[in-house]
């Protein structure tokens, strides 16, 4: 008998827990993600269908997605509060969408278009001087120790440009097909994203209740909360992000136009554009303003830093925090690791989708834990 309490004793909750079957089957189920994960690559010709239809949907459904987050609160308003039919509604606000889209068509868009053709004009000149510029300051005698190094460094950017265009000339002649895809895409999208949203509208909220459904009891509860917590982390940050972009782009066309900078709603729309890619999309947007500043004259340059410094000051210090707060709880290298695997996977759309994508695996992944800490029983005393 002392023996055996003595065994006891010595057994610690590693193999107490390995004996109770938990670790086998959480090992087990492991191995059986890993082997269906390894067989649909396998598989991958039977996914093709569901890969071309996705790539047929998966615009128009974005789109929508973006637009109802932005409306939503709206129709929401207008429904509890003036105790509107929520179909009348949804009908008003695309009305007031026609209306503004049909203002912008004939007061921006033209306006736009003269800037950007006369920008896509004389750009040559621009970047010509620019590098008439550098070499003169390469061709000074201070640099004359690494001139011979910095007129490599601008031989190699010159010519890798010069490849690189002559590489996109000839893949967007030799897939002229893919470019018609591309805009019956683009087409489709625009014809069916109305349809998609106004039924996004008007049933949207129904959508927890409904995906819940096909869940086990003992789990709905949970699953409800999981969706909850996803809904509200990428509506606040699509609402966040595209209010802040907004902003960031009346402000730097006000202060475009009152320095009297040329294409100025052009080089403000680019601005809040850019935007959207958290931390740097503001500073790539002042590229093209430095170098247009630099070839009107240097008076001209200062004034541009200055719009530049002084929108940065109230993004960061009202917009930005009044708009956005720290809902996300998102580190600021966090966001850049994101930001730089992402990019570096899945081109411009993974910066823009990134972080949203970062924000559900990390709600599903902290609920798996939890999960598993109840499960476990490791975590009890």
């Amino acid at each position: 008998m002392a023996q055996r309490e003595l065994n006891e004793t010595k057994q610690s909750w590693f193999f107490k827990w390995f004996l109770n079957k938990k670790l086998p089957v959480v090992l087990l189920n492991v191995l059986l993600t890993l082997l269906i994960i390894l067989l649909m690559t396998k598989l991958a010709w039977l996914l093709q269908p569901i890969q071309s239809l996705l790539t047929i949907i998966g615009l128009p459904v974005i789109i929508a997605a973006v637009l109802y987050y932005l409306t939503n609160p709206l129709i929401d308003w207008l429904e509890n509060k003036w105790h509107l039919n929520r179909v009348l509604a949804i009908t008003i606000l695309f009305i007031a969408i026609i209306g503004l889209i049909a203002w912008g068509i004939a007061t921006l868009i033209p306006v736009i278009q003269s800037q950007t053709t006369s920008l896509i004009k004389y750009w040559p000149d621009y970047w010509q001087n620019i590098q008439k510029q550098t070499m003169q300051w390469f061709n000074d005698p201070s640099f004359k120790s690494i001139q011979k190094q910095l007129n490599d460094i601008n031989t190699d950017v010159l010519g890798s440009l010069s490849d690189k265009l002559n590489k996109m000339v000839s893949s967007t002649v030799s897939h002229i097909g893919t470019a018609v895809g591309v805009v019956t895409n683009i087409v489709i999208a625009i014809v069916t994203m109305p349809f998609i949203l106004f039924f996004m509208l008007k049933d949207g909220h129904r959508l927890k209740a409904y995906l819940t459904h096909f869940f086990p009891n003992r789990v709905r509860a949970t699953t409800g909360q999981v969706l909850h917590e996803i809904n509200g982390q990428v509506s606040q940050y699509i609402r966040g992000q595209l209010t802040v972009a907004f902003w960031v782009a009346i402000m730097f066309t006000a202060g475009y136009w009152i320095v009297g900078m040329k294409y100025a709603l052009t080089l403000g729309i680019l601005a809040g554009i850019l935007n959207l890619i958290p931390y740097l999309g503001s500073f790539l947007a002042m590229v093209p303003s430095v170098i247009i500043a630099l070839f009107i004259s240097p008076l001209m340059l200062v004034k541009v830093l200055i719009v530049f410094a002084i929108e940065q000051t109230l993004e960061g210090r009202l917009v930005s925090p009044l708009v956005l707060g720290s809902k996300m709880a998102m580190y600021p290298v966090t966001t850049i690791i994101v930001l730089l695997a992402s990019g570096k996977l899945f081109g411009l759309a993974g910066v823009i989708l990134g972080i949203p994508v970062y924000a559900i695996i990390k709600i599903l992944v902290s609920h798996l834990f939890d999960w598993f800490r109840t499960v476990s029983g490791l975590y009890n005393d």
